[in-house]
């Protein structure tokens, strides 16, 4: 490994099993802006969602990540076993280094409200959504080397609640476990901070409320995996270090 290779920071961005999808922008963004990059996805998680699995999503973000000269690896990861975290986190470590940003994107999304939400979804979300989020900033932390100041943690987070009873409540938990991370690593001057990105249609909307939300922003739009990626890569960067402890919503005004 070559000097260069040691002095790169070293991103892991968790949930990028769709190349449309916010973690692989992320991914690719902070590879064009000199990083190396780990990321996970989880096949059986998009089989079973409407829009499926994506052939050969991993390789082709492996690629894109590497053709701006910096390292990958892509790792396999079903964050609902409790014992995926430290695997993973020793894995990257192994192949990569020790990680300067833990980027938060994975997600068990599955609609239900309060009335017929099962014991076992809800369960679900909660491990995948919050304790596979605990688990993997504690991880995290325990391997950070510094320097201090330049450790960055990020959440993807959600509003949520109505009708998405599961999902919304275990975003709202994450980001109290993200918000505390800002006080309670700051010896290792790591920040963290929870980002709402707000409507990303990432092929989950229907048409009827992609046009609801669409008209609904005061800008007229969709949010784009784009526009949440460029705000991550500030975070990441130096200019970026002073923001920290926030839940920012980043949505067109819609909120």
């Amino acid at each position: 490994m070559d000097a260069h290779t040691r002095t790169r920071p070293l991103a892991l961005v968790t949930g990028a099993g769709r190349t449309t999808n916010i973690a692989a922008a992320t991914a690719r963004t902070l590879a064009a802006r000199g990083w190396d990059v780990a990321f996970t996805y989880y096949r059986a998680y998009d089989t079973r969602m409407p829009w499926g699995p994506e052939e050969g999503a991993a390789r082709a973000l492996h690629t894109a990540i590497t053709s701006h000269g910096v390292r990958a690896l892509g790792v396999e990861a079903d964050l609902s076993d409790p014992d995926a975290p430290q695997r993973l986190l020793a894995a990257v470590h192994d192949e990569l280094g020790p990680v300067t940003a833990l980027i938060l994107a994975h997600c068990e999304s599955v609609d239900s409200g309060l009335l017929d939400t099962t014991l076992d979804s809800f369960d679900r979300h909660f491990a995948v959504n919050t304790r596979a989020a605990w688990l993997l900033i504690r991880e995290y932390a325990h391997r950070f080397p510094g320097p201090h100041g330049s450790g960055r943690i990020i959440a993807l987070t959600s509003d949520h609640t109505a009708h998405n009873l599961p999902y919304g409540a275990s975003k709202g938990a994450l980001d109290r476990i993200t918000l505390a991370a800002a006080t309670e690593l700051a010896h290792l001057g790591i920040t963290a901070n929870a980002l709402n990105p707000g409507p990303v249609d990432t092929g989950w909307m229907s048409p009827e409320l992609a046009e609801k939300l669409r008209r609904g922003t005061p800008l007229g739009r969709l949010g784009t995996p784009q526009d949440t990626a460029e705000l991550i890569a500030f975070l990441c960067s130096d200019r970026g270090g002073w923001v920290n402890g926030q839940l920012i919503h980043s949505n067109g005004g819609l909120s």
